[in-house]
């Protein structure tokens, strides 16, 4: 059942080869989006839902039985409902990065509740197994986690303006840009949240610069490392 967290810098193509990840080792992907879409199925406002594969369907009725779970788990153990209220579970999932780290005073979801959900749906879909999570400081909520592994992409500043700029039609000084605050908004949820330096090796069983590899390399090197950190390390 193996875990696996990708945290990326902006413009890592940390998306592209995650899903390239889950399709070697045959397993879901988890991005922002998905878990959105779990939401949607739940009957929480979404303006826009993103679909990723032809898989997404299945997948989506998968995590939002988990989301019932969890939230059964939740008013069990007293702690409420976190999709009710003003605000709710789109709200936790749909912010960015930036918009967490930088939110200050009162808020629609205060950054305690913010994070405590965020955490729990983690762990709740690492309990489930098979599974690739894409960043939401997954890496650092699953540290001790048995069995999962933790990867970093990182790529040339350079390199990843011009895929930014390429990708998304910018002009240099906006590519520029985009990838500055993609940077920083990253660091500082992580600063602000988890005390950690994001970008720390010690944090991650593989750091790759994305930059010497294609997706296809890339993922296929991920994928066996994945396997042999599932395998020596499973809970007894």
């Amino acid at each position: 059942m193996p875990v696996l967290t990708i945290s990326g810098q902006a413009g890592s193509r940390a998306r592209e080869i995650g899903r390239l990840t889950a399709q070697r080792l045959q397993i879901d992907y988890v991005d922002q989006e998905i878990l959105v879409e779990a939401a949607r199925q739940l009957g929480v406002p979404v303006e826009s839902v993103v679909s990723l594969d032809e898989r997404a369907a299945s997948r989506g009725e998968r995590l939002a039985a988990m989301f019932r779970r969890f939230l059964e788990r939740s008013a069990a153990a007293g702690a409420g409902d976190p999709m009710l209220g003003a605000g709710g579970l789109d709200i936790v999932l749909g912010r960015t990065y930036g918009e967490a780290a930088a939110a200050e005073g009162p808020q629609e979801v205060p950054d305690e509740m913010y994070i405590s959900t965020l955490n729990g749906i983690v762990r709740e879909l690492a309990a489930r197994g098979d599974v690739v999570i894409i960043g939401r400081g997954s890496q650092v909520s699953l540290r001790d986690w048995p069995g999962a592994t933790h990867v970093l992409l990182v790529a040339p500043h350079s390199y990843r303006v011009e895929l930014i700029a390429q990708r998304d039609g910018l002009s240099a000084e906006d590519a520029t840009k985009r990838v500055h605050e993609g940077d920083k908004g990253r660091s500082s949820f992580h600063q602000k949240f988890f005390k950690v330096s994001v970008d720390d090796p010690a944090l991650y069983h593989l750091a790759l610069n994305s930059a010497r590899f294609s997706d296809e390399e890339a993922a296929d090197l991920i994928a066996e490392v994945a396997r042999r950190v599932s395998a020596t390390k499973q809970p007894a």
